[in-house]
């Protein structure tokens, strides 16, 4: 049964902290910008993510790919380099990058897109709050 392809999603959660500011601007307008998210203090979320992952499902496993990877992949991908963090300060891919919701999403898929295959399809979900979540990349 060739050609049979199906979706796996794994959830994991994060914590972390950030703070929404462009050292292009002046003060005004990051705060009128960005408004409670400039804080320089910075504020943290707890981020629920999904991995989901496309692929052909293997006659031998019965799987698109064993869920155990991809926990360890987020584990090690995400888990241990942004968990209890400050994204601003601590990881190095926000260095110089707005770690808004959307471009913490886009380095989530970028690094699960360097270590998969070409084969998979990757996207990824992240929920900032209950209400307020985002999709990579877009549909």
């Amino acid at each position: 049964m060739s050609g049979m392809k199906a979706t796996v999603i794994r959830r994991a959660t994060f914590n972390a902290a950030h703070r929404l500011h462009n050292p292009a601007w002046s003060e005004e307008k990051n705060a009128a910008v960005f408004g409670l998210c400039n804080n320089p203090k910075y504020h943290g979320h707890n981020y629920t993510l999904f991995v989901h992952i496309t692929g052909e499902i293997n006659p031998d496993t019965g799987y698109v790919m064993d869920l155990k990877v991809v926990q360890d992949m987020i584990k090690e991908l995400v888990i241990e380099p942004f968990d209890h963090q400050n994204l601003n300060l601590d990881v190095p891919a926000f260095a110089n990058l707005i770690p808004s919701a959307e471009n913490i999403a886009r380095i989530i898929y970028d690094r699960f897109r360097a270590a998969l295959d070409d084969q998979f399809v990757v996207k990824i979900v992240l929920h900032e709050t209950e209400n307020n979540f985002v999709s990579y990349p877009a549909e």
